[in-house]
């Protein structure tokens, strides 16, 4: 179907019906009218949104063969539609996802900037999970990740319970998570305390509790000893009196947990500032510094890299009036970096 085509045709369909209404005798609103359809004022041209393509970093399983990630992670990162659904095929990645895994694999912290919706979350959870089950912590925690709205952490711990319980057998189950942002009712706090997960979702204003309050800091902070990793999402809301409470609690939490080799994960998608990419890495870099106490370098900020998803201009050409050498508007576009 030509759709741009179908558009015109009706635009100018419609246009004779409604001018075939009334005849518009005074020059001046006519006039008046002839200039809105020249401008097309009343059906403007057709706007057109392209969902960028990412380019591919492989799957979950090919990285489970390459050896990046445990072979558990195999089982428990896939395409899943119900909680008894083991996965109908394992999950593909994008480049900026496995960038951000083989930088945790390296020890190294790491931001990442790329839009909504290209899977920020898992370019913590998969390194996370990886490292848990590569070096278990009995009775332990692993990961404090930090949301600044309780709705976040919400939507995490279904994404959570999807990943590492849906279709997994009891057996298989070796990662546990658990939710602490005071949603919580008096018996759900005691089975956190009693149980401590792996990974421990929580918003900064508890965090400051569980370094504050008795209970929490012997039973939580206690069992975070050794803390590996430390996630805080939506990195651009911690700015000004607020960055700077929050800069102060993770060099306490640091100090407290006895992990002066902590890996410090950010994500944003609205962090970027500069006329380049470069450029805005640096000042990434040197902001995150700051609030993390632990030094980002400007080649951990971690981009988008998309797919091109038609051909450049320059390349598009009429076959009736440029080479036969040129690529005709309907060749399929080359893959490049946008």
């Amino acid at each position: 179907m030509d759709v741009f085509g179908v558009h015109h045709d009706l635009i100018a369909e419609y246009e004779a019906f409604t001018s075939s209404l009334v005849a518009v005798r005074d020059p001046d609103i006519e006039s008046h009218l002839d200039d809105e359809r020249e401008r097309k004022t009343r059906w403007p041209d057709p706007k057109l949104a392209l969902n960028p393509t990412f380019r591919s970093g492989g799957t979950v399983a090919a990285l489970c063969d390459d050896g990046l990630l445990h072979p558990l992670c195999r089982e428990y990162f896939r395409h899943k539609e119900h909680e008894n659904d083991p996965g109908s095929r394992t999950l593909s990645l994008h480049q900026h996802q496995r960038e951000a895994i083989a930088a945790a694999d390296r020890g190294d912290s790491y931001v990442l900037t790329t839009g909504t919706g290209s899977g920020k979350s898992l370019t913590y959870i998969v390194p996370i999970v990886h490292e848990v089950l590569r070096r278990p912590k009995p009775d332990g925690i692993s990961a404090i990740v930090v949301y600044p709205m309780n709705a976040l952490a919400n939507s995490q711990l279904h994404e959570l319970e999807k990943y590492l319980t849906w279709g997994v057998p009891q057996e298989s189950r070796k990662v546990t998570f658990a939710r602490y942002t005071g949603q919580e009712d008096a018996e759900q706090k005691l089975q956190v305390l009693r149980n401590k997960p792996d990974i421990l979702l929580t918003n900064y204003v508890m965090l400051e509790y569980l370094l504050t309050r008795p209970d929490e800091r012997r039973e939580l902070i206690g069992a975070a000893r050794g803390l590996r990793f430390l996630a805080l999402d939506e990195l651009h809301t911690y700015r000004g009196r607020q960055g700077a409470d929050v800069a102060l609690l993770v060099r306490r939490l640091r100090d407290a947990c006895e992990a002066p080799d902590l890996q410090c994960i950010g994500t944003s998608a609205t962090m970027a500032t500069g006329v380049t990419f470069a450029e805005a890495r640096k000042e990434i870099a040197k902001v995150a510094t700051r609030l993390f106490g632990t030094e980002i370098r400007p080649d951990r900020v971690i981009g988008e890299t998309l797919e091109r998803s038609a051909p450049p201009a320059a390349s598009c050409a009429s076959p009736a009036s440029t080479p036969a050498s040129a690529p005709p508007c309907n060749a399929s576009p080359p893959a490049s970096t946008a």
